[in-house]
């Protein structure tokens, strides 16, 4: 038989990060070396009766632990942290195993055994119990005994599904660590040399199968066979066992008596591995279980699917903050172990006052200190101050967006420079960042980029912060905002209620993958960004999406005719993305005028205006993008995301 390949996504729930260390080392020499991943993951529970959204501050803070799980993964290994809310521990767990497509669960086991059940079987723990019975893979607990020199893997083979998990664990293992496998069959007392032989020759051609490591056979007779496997596991720095298959064996217990003592007692880590398996013939008690299981996991898939249920629940597992970003040489760790580059855009009109010292300090804090940034471009909307000149004089690289791809023509508006940006940048991630910020700080950037790097689940994350608003040349807290509560709020909440819990949905900090970005279409103007959300939504799912507290920004405020035209606008994108949603025609016509009212000495009429936002397609359509890509492919050696 050909032994199955190791396992390429491996699922590490973690309670307590300071004893992670031997989990994250241990599932590192499990993995498929080349593409193998593995997930350390945080269950946030909210219990029944409370929003999900209550989650949300404790998610943030679950995250935080998790960073410490990063400083135990050996080189050359890929991590993610990963945070789950749930109403309970195990139901949370599975889901996540099953959103991963994991292939093996590692559970720690530290303490002393859960309950004991009907029979004398006891329980390794009440969550890991739930986990087992309806895991989507394959199933490790560890009990530890603390990280240290690994030489000696014992691994008591009585064949199964579950020893043949136990030895081909036991090769990697041993593959990694130098070791040699000792492979233990236990005869009863008395048998015949003739039989002792044949069990020899069995054991040998049995491992062979799935041992390329060194290995040493060793058959031995036992009168009980708990004290000679202990007896064995004192020689040896690691044990791996498969859980009992046999029901007598097992009893009540979900991995056997028999593996579960020899953890309890043996006094080097004992790995306990089961396959995805039926448990066999159930009692009834069992069954009463089963049945209560899944019957609270129907009740968790129809609350998932409710839409306000899984806004909540979106609300606090993809709510950041620009704090857990902060070190920012993790941060370019992250991003050179995972082979990323990143662009950040600063678009600009008449940006004289403030373009400097942003330029300034974005080289400064994310080139020169730390190359978080692979490149600065100003995008500019033909100012006509010295918005430009300052830029360049600063470090930048500035291009005017009418230059861009000019035989397209070219339209007002920051939409349209969003949209060249496209074009002109290389990164696989690109980092939009408002240039009209008075207090502008990297955080800006790196806070947005954070969870990208974070999370691969993620494809387009928006910031949010406090608005204070200036009137008259005072700060009032509060004020600003005023489209996205009065208009863009109220919309979304009528017609697009999975993008509800979005804090700002027209801020101008976000950060989204190239190879999202160059699927959807642009709007030119004042509607590119809810345009962004309603389309990266239907391209990425809920789940995609993530937002992130950037804490205060004060920004220059516009007069109410432009957030006017401001919201008219984004009214129209709002009723063109319904009627292509709906496939139906719902309005004769969507008005591009507006209708201003002018008064004022002897004067009074309307002043009509035309205000609409084109829109640009996917800039996968634009076989300029498409040969520079494959241009861009060639000089780095990298495959093109595109796939051109």
């Amino acid at each position: 038989m050909t032994p199955m390949p190791l396992p390429a996504r491996i699922l590490i729930p973690v309670a307590n990060p300071m004893t992670a260390e031997e989990l994250v080392k241990i599932g590192s020499s499990l993995l498929e070396e080349r593409t193998g991943e593995l997930t350390a993951l945080g269950i946030v529970e909210v219990p029944e009766g409370m929003p999900l959204s209550e989650g949300a501050t404790r998610a943030r803070q679950a995250r935080r632990l998790l960073q410490r799980v990063m400083d135990f993964v050996p080189e050359g290994t890929v991590i993610h942290p990963l945070v789950r809310i749930a109403r309970h521990t195990s139901a949370g767990i599975v889901e996540a195993a099953s959103e991963q497509e994991a292939d093996l669960l590692i559970f720690g086991w530290g303490g002393k055994s859960g309950p004991h059940r009907e029979g004398g079987a006891s329980t390794i723990s009440p969550t890991i119990d739930e986990v087992v019975r309806d895991a989507p893979c394959d199933i490790a607990v560890i009990k530890q005994r603390g990280a240290r020199t690994v030489r000696r893997i014992l691994v008591p083979v009585r064949g199964g599904p579950h020893a043949e998990l136990a030895l081909r664990f036991a090769d990697a293992l041993a593959h990694r660590h130098n070791a040699t496998v000792v492979a233990l069959h236990l005869l009863p007392a008395g048998v015949t040399e003739a039989v002792h032989a044949q069990a020899e020759r069995a054991l040998v051609t049995f491992v062979r199968q799935y041992v390329t490591a060194p290995v040493e056979p060793l058959v031995r007779e036992a009168q009980n066979v708990r004290t000679s496997i202990l007896r064995e596991a004192d020689k040896a720095d690691l044990v791996v066992m498969g859980a009992s298959a046999a029901q007598s064996d097992a009893g009540n217990s979900l991995f056997g008596a028999l593996p579960e003592a020899v953890a309890q007692r043996a006094r080097s880590t004992v790995i306990v591995v089961k396959t995805r398996e039926p448990i066999g013939r159930q009692t009834f008690e069992q069954l009463a279980t089963r049945a209560e299981t899944l019957a609270a996991a129907d009740r968790a898939a129809e609350e998932s699917r409710a839409i306000p249920a899984r806004v909540e629940r979106w609300f606090a597992e993809a709510n950041f903050h620009h704090s857990e970003f902060g070190d920012l040489a993790r941060l370019t760790a992250l991003k050179e172990q995972q082979g990323l580059t990143v662009s950040l855009v600063l678009p600009t009109l008449n940006e004289s006052e403030t373009i400097g010292p942003i330029v300034r300090r974005a080289i400064r804090e994310m080139q020169e200190k730390y190359p978080l940034l692979d490149e600065i471009l100003v995008i500019d909307s033909a100012s006509t101050d010295d918005t430009r000149e300052i830029a360049e004089a600063e470090g930048a690289r500035v291009i005017q967006h009418p230059d861009v791809l000019s035989r397209y023509g070219s339209f007002r508006g920051k939409g349209e420079a969003l949209w060249k940006s496209v074009y002109e940048t290389s990164g696989d991630i690109i980092v939009w960042a408002d240039t009209d910020v008075r207090n502008w700080h990297h955080r800006m950037v790196y806070g947005t980029l954070g969870p990208l790097l974070l999370e691969p689940r993620l494809q387009y994350v928006k910031g949010y912060y406090q608005r204070p608003i200036v009137e008259d040349g005072v700060l009032k807290e509060g004020g600003g905002g005023r489209v996205t509560e009065l208009v863009a709020r109220p919309l979304i909440n009528l017609f697009f209620p999975e993008l509800s819990g979005l804090i700002q949905p027209l801020s101008g900090e976000y950060a989204a993958r190239r190879s999202l970005l160059e699927q959807i279409p642009f709007f030119t103007g004042y509607a590119v960004e809810i345009g962004h959300l309603i389309d990266a939504a239907d391209k990425a799912g809920l789940d995609g999406l993530g937002q992130v507290d950037l804490e205060r920004r004060v920004h220059r405020n516009q007069e109410l005719e432009g957030l006017s035209k401001m919201s008219f606008v984004i009214l129209q994108a709002v009723m063109k993305r319904l009627e292509e949603r709906r496939r139906a025609r719902l309005f004769a016509e969507i008005g591009s005028t507006m209708k201003l009212p002018r008064s004022g000495k002897g004067r009074l009429g309307l002043d009509v205006q035309e205000v609409a936002d084109h829109e640009r397609p996917p800039m996968i359509r634009i076989p300029e993008y498409l040969e520079r890509r494959r241009a861009h492919a060639e000089l780095t050696g990298r495959a093109d995301p595109a796939g051109v």
